[in-house]
């Protein structure tokens, strides 16, 4: 039997996804070999032996739910998160630090017979290889005590066995026409390929991932074009879609138009791209929700993205909405949002 916590709100953006622990552990570059180049470069350390590291740090709720949930609180809408924790230590700890953050965490429950999820981030040299466990809760959705139909639900990275969780969301947001759904696939739900999650491609208001996770849901190869992908992606049935590309900055589609917006500008060193992804999508969906057109929420996100690299951990480089329009405004004019070709200049589009 799970327990529910927190008390009862109506959130602008409901979140929905598994939560963890993230302990990072910072590697030594003497102790550790690096080889190969581009995707397929490995980390590798030396078996059966003790290996010294620099440090450690815990980020008490990580994931890309809890990531989300404290981006949104952070630029001033009220989000909720829909989730499943272990009724342990780790647990409590979780809701204290999202509590802190303004999130709602009434619709959280927790699993006296389960552990809390908990995450190893190895990072070097601003570069990470995470460590990931999802444990198999009893999933329901809706969850027990969820009174009120949100106007967003954002749905992220849950467990391998979540399959029937997925469904019945699909289920209930088939019967909920006035809910928008953002999408941000994570891990596993990329691999369970496009066409088994078909129903929620189809009813998403924005779906969100970067270029190689495209590649994958939409069967194209490396040698496809930005308005190609975009394309393919945009057929899977999403009002809009999002396609990040680390330093090559990010395009996006908007019933067939098509925009490219950079990374933001800034020359400081790159510390851990943990939850840059996370900080991109929930600015683009919190500008969305907001009433700003498409365009303008594609300029956004970049920046608080940028914030997030610049320090260590998925959440300590989130910005308010104060800090970000300050951010916006430092931007050199060439900072902005073009068109791929289309013959309609960017920022013209409904929100």
């Amino acid at each position: 039997m799970t327990e529910r916590v927190g008390g009862d709100s109506r959130p602008d953006v409901l979140c929905v996804g598994d939560v963890a622990t993230d302990v990072y552990i910072a590697l030594r570059a003497d102790q550790v070999t690096l080889l190969g180049e581009g995707a397929d470069r490995r980390l590798v350390l030396p078996f059966g032996a003790k290996v010294p590291f620099e440090r450690s740090e815990t980020v008490e709720a990580g994931g890309d739910a809890a990531n989300v949930a404290v981006a949104l609180s952070r630029l001033g809408l009220r989000a909720g998160l829909a989730s499943y924790l272990g009724g342990d230590r780790l647990g409590r700890d979780v809701l204290v630090h999202l509590g802190s953050e303004h999130v709602d965490v009434s619709l959280v429950r927790l699993d006296p017979g389960r552990p809390t999820n908990v995450h190893f981030v190895l990072w070097l040299e601003g570069e990470r290889t995470i460590l990931v466990h999802h444990e198999t809760y009893d999933y329901h959705w809706p969850p027990e005590g969820m009174n009120h139909v949100p106007a967003w639900l954002y749905l992220t990275s849950v467990s391998e066995h979540a399959e029937g969780y997925e469904d019945a969301i699909a289920e209930w947001l088939a019967a909920h026409p006035t809910v928008r759904l953002a999408f941000e696939p994570g891990t596993f739900q990329i691999e369970q390929g496009a066409a088994r999650l078909a129903a929620l491609y189809r009813r998403a208001e924005l779906v969100v991932c970067n270029r190689e996770e495209a590649l994958a849901l939409t069967g194209l190869d490396a040698s496809a074009g930005p308005a190609e992908l975009l394309d393919a992606f945009t057929a899977l049935g999403p009002r809009r879609v999002v396609v990040t590309d680390a330093r090559a900055g990010a395009t996006g589609a908007d019933r067939g138009h098509h925009y490219r917006v950079p990374m933001f500008p800034d020359e400081g060193p790159v510390v851990d791209r943990t939850g840059a992804g996370d900080a991109f999508a929930s600015t683009l969906v919190a500008s969305l929700v907001q009433g700003r057109p498409f365009a303008e929420a594609l300029r956004r996100a970049p920046a608080n993205a940028m914030s997030v690299v610049r320090r260590l951990g998925s959440q300590a480089g989130l910005l308010d909405e104060i800090a970000l329009e300050a951010l916006l405004r430092s931007a050199p004019a060439d900072y902005a949002v073009t068109s791929l070709g289309d013959p309609r200049p960017p920022g013209t589009g409904t929100p």
